[in-house]
């Protein structure tokens, strides 16, 4: 049985033409037909598989920040974002103000999808050099390991970018339902921006201004079991290219980890929080201050897992480079030269995920 995912139809709009993968199976249908083997294409070399981690690594946490405090300008919480961002490049918020009802819908809404005949999910495949629609990103060879996840992802902000073409529109309550979360998350996005700004000294709407026109992108995945978990890994290491990123994770399943001091620490999801973490736009504006950390998802033999990552970024035109105000030429000297983001990202999806390999070509070399 053939179970590519295949290619659809070029995107007529070449804007958000950020890159090209090859089509990859869907290992969703591989599972659900065998699910006791493991096709090698899947199997990690030894040195990349997941590893338990010690008692020691597996309880420590990443920072907590309560997302009212933050709005309310409290100085504690704004210091404890700044410690999270320049020490872990990741935090979970609480109180962020986006309804449990929305939360929810959007998860029945993806599980809602990714329940659809294969066949269906195909009518949704990705376009020629395009990330959006169903499949897989960051697949540029035939011999590279493959993730054991399927995913869809979708611009929506602004939403004149929006493509319909790759939206399940048919599906009961999935634009309703990603159409209000979309709109929630915004709202949390722009305090995070406006946060940010005044830690690396701009005023409120300074990254704003200088980031153009803001994006937004909504990638949804969706990990099935796995009967040797210990082989392969749900999303290989990386680093989100983005601004930063908002994670609504599976409450129940934890997968998430993150790279802290060489050892992958895992992200135990608190109910209806937010896990943020930091993206390399951040880590050039901030000279290298704010940390764009190393991440990964592991598999589990009992339960499917879903996530759902919400990506901000810079209009594609807009060029990003360290600010003046994260710069000391002797203390803390520039680190990275400016680059425009369509072409940092480029650079980006024209590679596999191997950690952060992709931001060395923005790095200023020193003598």
């Amino acid at each position: 049985m053939d179970l590519k995912v295949e290619t659809g139809g070029a995107y007529k709009d070449e804007r958000l033409g950020w890159g090209k993968s090859l089509p990859v199976p869907s290992i969703q249908d591989i599972v659900r037909n065998d699910f006791q083997s493991v096709p090698e294409r899947y199997i990690h070399e030894n040195m990349d598989r997941p590893q338990v981690p010690d008692n020691l690594l597996a309880s420590l946490e990443i920072p907590i920040i309560d997302f009212s405090l933050l709005t309310k300008g409290d100085e504690d919480e704004i210091r404890k974002l700044d410690f999270a961002c320049k020490e872990w490049g990741f935090f979970q918020i609480i109180n962020h103000g986006v309804g449990e009802k929305v939360l929810n819908k959007m998860k029945a809404a993806v599980a809602a999808f990714f329940a659809l005949p294969l066949e269906e999910k195909k009518k949704y495949a990705k376009a020629a050099n395009e990330i959006q629609g169903y499949g897989q990103n960051f697949v540029v060879s035939e011999d590279q390991k493959l993730d054991w996840s399927d995913m869809i992802y979708l611009i929506t902000v602004p939403p004149e970018n929006r493509n319909f073409k790759f939206w399940p529109l048919t599906l009961p309550g999935f634009k309703e339902a990603v159409e209000e979360y979309s709109a929630e998350i915004q709202k949390v996005a722009e305090e995070i921006y406006a946060n940010f700004s005044v830690l690396m000294g701009l005023d409120r709407d300074g990254l704003k201004r200088l980031q153009g026109e803001l994006k937004q992108g909504i990638r949804m995945n969706y990990y099935p079991v796995c009967s040797r978990p210990d082989l392969v890994l749900g999303i290989s290491p990386h680093s989100d290219g983005s601004t930063f990123t908002l994670l609504l994770q599976d409450d129940e399943v934890t997968g998430l980890q993150i790279r802290h001091k060489e050892a992958w620490i895992p992200v135990k999801p608190i109910p209806n929080s937010l896990v943020v973490n930091i993206g390399d736009a951040t880590e050039i504006q901030s000279n290298g201050m704010y940390k764009s950390i190393e991440h990964r998802a592991i598999t589990n033999e009992e339960k499917p897992r879903i996530s759902i990552a919400t990506f901000m970024f810079p209009d594609d035109e807009q060029e990003i480079g360290p600010l003046e105000s994260m710069i000391d030429d002797h203390h803390h000297p520039r680190m990275y030269r400016n680059i425009k983001y369509i072409d940092y990202i480029r650079e980006k999806f024209a590679r596999r995920m191997e950690g952060k390999a992709h931001t060395d070509f923005v790095k200023l070399t020193r003598k």
